[in-house]
């Protein structure tokens, strides 16, 4: 008999006892994920189905059972618990903290603080939150979801927005033979901690956005609260829609182009509207500054100017004065350092959803394109380029670590052809991470002990007790490993009578180390394996063995990196070596919460410089784990010689290795990689002194804690991105946004000055002043003759740029001074002058340049204009 299927599924919530309505509300605010005390009396309603429902809290109160709920509603200990953590998290909902500090040291209380944006749209095609709310794939997904955590902890006013995907990225099995499967369990929203957004008659609030065939794509919008953070999260799984349509938010990155095309159009058109609507029924400040985390979310920008040019709560505006407020508000964050990595559509797709009466109606198709076109060198005419398209779109844009603000630069220097790679408008904020999130309990608690933050406290803590709690920290991370691996093994297909093995997988005792992360070729998962042999003897050396822990996802259509599962997945297959040795499969917070505390060492290994930061070594570290990485992304920047160790790398960043192939390289990096754990970490953690710690590695961990814990943390990084981008997007966009009379003066002034440029030159340079032997302390004298044409002086910046020269005349290490408008002559010629101190020894250079100036404008590179001597 075929089995009988439902139809249609939903949930029912349950009715809690009067005196247990806050258990609903810590339920539905996620900042219990990071609330150990509010898991705790989630864990005290009922230890077992607690667990069962995998740490759940909706699940848990659906599954517990009426007469408990009621033996709690008497339970006077139960009672008083609850009420100090409904306490606590309105003590932490109400209170002012970091934010709220800033605005009023700066003598401001109110939401009109000058210099504090009032409040920050935040997009993103994915968020890592909890497990239980299954919106990420991997990294792109958990900063996200970081950043939401500390902007509330900070108390930033940002809403954030994504989609609800019915069935998340996906649930990763193996076969029998090791080969990476997939399953789309399908979630049901009135199951996860999520709401409806509700209109004032109750009805849920939806978005619209036209598509072709003269239809139009409904979305229900949800709201995730992330402690004082709401995230909304659009769904088009509704009835008023084609199946086709239906579907859009299905799953995260799949489908086809055109899937993904309509996904993107939902997350940014369909979310700014999503924002709109949110701040229309609940009062919250308009955005002031709308951040697109990637790519994905870069039709927002579309959206915005539509709203501006067809005059949705305010006056007309021309297309280019519009493209200006946008961008003034604007920041985008790159995370890719591959091309391959770009969302990139045919410019006949774009040109179809947007023609006509199309998703933005009022911006004319040719202008959207050209905001996408990749019509520079190199570029290809015939695609539509989502990253090309934020850049334009924002004022202000920024990489993820030092290296990859680089190497985005060169990527995109092509959008600014005139400007060196070191003055593409690009800069940096490193990546961080969430603590609260990502410390182990027993960490925390042992500097609490010492009533003190992990690294004030750890020098106070005996190297005997640090010790004994990474012990407990491995047994833990064994234990849910031990689970993973039989648990796998049956799913493979094995019999529970051949897996008494598992029970005594890994040992606590073992230098344990961890990697975990996406399975794209350039993570190199499998350098490992580049001599089986020699891996083996590191496995089973019988004086300091070393024991391996891999997870990780492979995407869907990539069968290169599911080959790269499988042969992991077989070696660790070997009875020879399976004891020390692990694959993991679906790899999610779960798994990771106590596999970062539980590692003694992070193993990271890509193809430098592909990696744009890689925050799982961060997570890593905040737990006393030492790094062991090739120095790419973060890791690059902060490590200092002592706090880990750094992989030899053919790729320095001289070029010297650019001759070698692949496959030559991954030779020489793995031999480094056996070589340092065989002669450097595997001695060091076994070196112990007579109480048997070791007293060495010790010393790493608690300089590892004391350099990298202030730094890797996303508290660090959120106020980065207040005080660099935030804040000046906030400022301009108020001075463009007002009256909207300094936007269409910035739109004129740049259209009088791309039409005049080509008058403007260096006509020559004269200098003086200097010495006969010039020395340090000496100034050099510098008059440039310049014609403007029909610009005045005040519309540009006269430079005299000096640094290093090399011997084809080259300059680097440069740097930029201005020169002062001196006099002016007849036909628009004008003479700048200046001095220049040389303050350094060794050759020297200088050349003269011409580049637009506006103080609206972010950087002197925004025009993509400049004229040299």
């Amino acid at each position: 008999m075929l089995p009988v299927r439902a139809i249609r599924r939903f949930t029912v919530r349950p009715v809690l006892p009067a005196k247990l309505a806050a258990l609903s509300d810590l339920a539905l605010n996620l900042r219990w994920s990071w609330s150990p005390e509010t898991q705790d009396v989630f864990a005290a309603v009922d230890p077992e189905v607690w667990r069962a429902s995998g740490h759940d809290p909706v699940k848990l109160l659906g599954n517990v059972s009426p007469d408990r709920l009621e033996e709690l509603a008497g339970d006077r200990r139960f009672l008083k618990r609850l009420q100090l953590a409904q306490s606590d998290l309105d003590d932490y909902l109400g209170a002012d903290r970091w934010f709220q500090k800033q605005a009023a040291g700066r003598g401001r209380k109110d939401e009109g603080d000058p210099d504090l944006p009032r409040a920050v749209a935040y997009f993103s095609s994915e968020y890592g939150i909890t497990s239980v709310l299954p919106q990420y794939s991997g990294g792109l997904g958990i900063l996200a979801g970081d950043h939401l955590k500390t902007a509330s902890d900070l108390g930033i006013p940002l809403i954030g927005v994504g989609l609800l995907y019915q069935m998340g990225y996906f649930r990763q099995s193996l076969s029998r033979e090791g080969w990476q499967q997939e399953s789309y369990p399908v979630l049901d929203p009135d199951g996860l901690p999520i709401v409806p957004l509700r209109e004032g008659d109750g009805a849920q609030a939806t978005v619209e956005i036209a598509v072709p065939g003269e239809q139009v794509m409904v979305a229900r919008v949800w709201i995730a609260q992330v402690g004082r953070v709401p995230l909304l999260l659009l769904d088009t799984d509704v009835e008023e829609n084609p199946q086709h349509l239906r579907e859009v938010t299905d799953r995260l990155y799949g489908g086809t182009t055109e899937h993904r095309l309509q996904q993107e159009l939902l997350l940014g058109i369909g979310g700014v509207r999503a924002v709109r609507a949110y701040c229309r029924l609940t009062g919250h400040p308009e955005p002031e500054v709308f951040h697109c985390n990637e790519g994905h979310a870069g039709f927002l920008g579309v959206e915005r100017i539509r709203e501006l040019t067809v005059a949705e709560g305010g006056p007309a505006l021309d297309l280019d004065t519009a493209l200006e407020v946008t961008r003034a508000g604007s920041v985008f964050t790159t995370h890719t350092p591959v091309p391959a990595g770009i969302d990139r559509f045919p410019r006949q797709l774009v040109e179809q959803y947007f023609g006509g009466h199309g998703a933005a109606p009022g911006v004319p198709v040719e202008a959207i394109l050209a905001l996408g076109a990749e019509d520079y060198q190199g570029g290809d005419p015939g695609v539509f380029n989502m990253a090309v398209m934020g850049f334009r779109l924002a004022q202000r844009a920024n990489g993820v670590s030092q290296l990859h603000g680089e190497v985005s630069r060169g990527m995109f220097n092509g959008l600014w052809p005139a400007f060196d790679e070191a003055e593409v408008p690009i800069t940096s904020i490193t990546n961080g991470v969430h603590a609260p999130t990502w410390v182990g309990r027993e960490v925390l608690e042992l500097a609490d002990k010492h009533g003190d933050d992990v690294w004030a406290a750890v020098d106070k803590v005996s190297g005997k007790d640090l010790w004994a709690t990474k012990r407990v920290l491995r047994q833990k991370l064994i234990d849910d490993a031990r689970a993973r691996i039989r648990g796998s093994w049956l799913e493979r297909g094995a019999a529970p009578a051949e897996l008494g093995w598992t029970d005594s997988a890994l040992d606590p005792d073992v230098l344990t180390i961890g990697f975990a992360r996406r399975v794209p070729s350039y993570k190199r998962l499998t350098l490992m394996l580049r001599d089986p042999a020699r891996l083996k003897r590191l496995l089973l050396d019988p004086e300091r063995p070393v024991q391996l822990v891999i997870a990780g996802k492979s995407h869907p259509a990539d069968d290169g990196g599911k080959q790269l599962i499988q042969q992991i997945v077989r070696f660790a297959d070997d009875p020879e070596v399976r004891h020390r040795i692990a694959f993991l499969p679906n790899y999610d917070i779960a798994m990771a919460q106590p596999l970062y505390p539980g590692c003694d060492v992070w193993l990271n290994n890509p193809l430098r410089p592909y990696e744009a930061c890689g925050t799982s070594g961060m997570k890593a570290a905040l737990n006393g784990g030492l790094n062991l990485s090739i120095l790419d992304g973060w890791w690059d920047e902060w490590y200092d010689g002592s706090n880990g160790w750094a992989i030899p790398s053919a790729d320095d960043g001289s070029g010297a290795g650019a001759e070698l192939d692949n496959g030559r390289r991954d030779d020489l990096e793995a031999a480094a990689l056996y070589d340092l754990l065989e002669n450097e970490v595997a001695p060091r953690f076994y070196d112990l002194d007579g109480d048997g710690v070791p007293l060495r590695w010790i010393e790493m961990v608690r300089h590892t804690l004391k350099s990298l814990g202030p730094k890797v943390l996303s508290t660090r990084m959120l106020k980065e991105y207040v005080e660099k981008l935030y804040s000046p997007s906030a400022v301009a966009s108020r001075a463009l946004n007002d009256s909207y009379d300094g936007a269409r003066a910035l739109a004129t002034w740049k259209s009088r000055v791309r039409q005049g440029w080509s008058e403007v030159r260096v006509d020559h340079v004269e200098s003086g002043g200097l010495p006969d032997v010039p020395e340090i302390g000496a100034s050099l004298e510098v008059h440039a003759f310049v014609s403007l044409g029909a610009l005045a002086p005040e519309d540009v910046r006269v430079e005299v740029v000096h640094g290093r020269v090399g011997a084809d005349d080259s300059l680097a290490d440069t740097s930029a001074a201005p020169l002062a408008l001196g006099e002016s002559y007849e036909g628009g010629r004008h003479r700048f002058d200046g001095h220049v101190p040389l303050s350094r020894a060794g050759s020297f250079g200088y050349t003269v340049r011409i580049l637009p100036g506006n103080p609206d404008l972010a950087t002197p590179a925004e025009l993509g204009l400049v004229a040299l001597a």
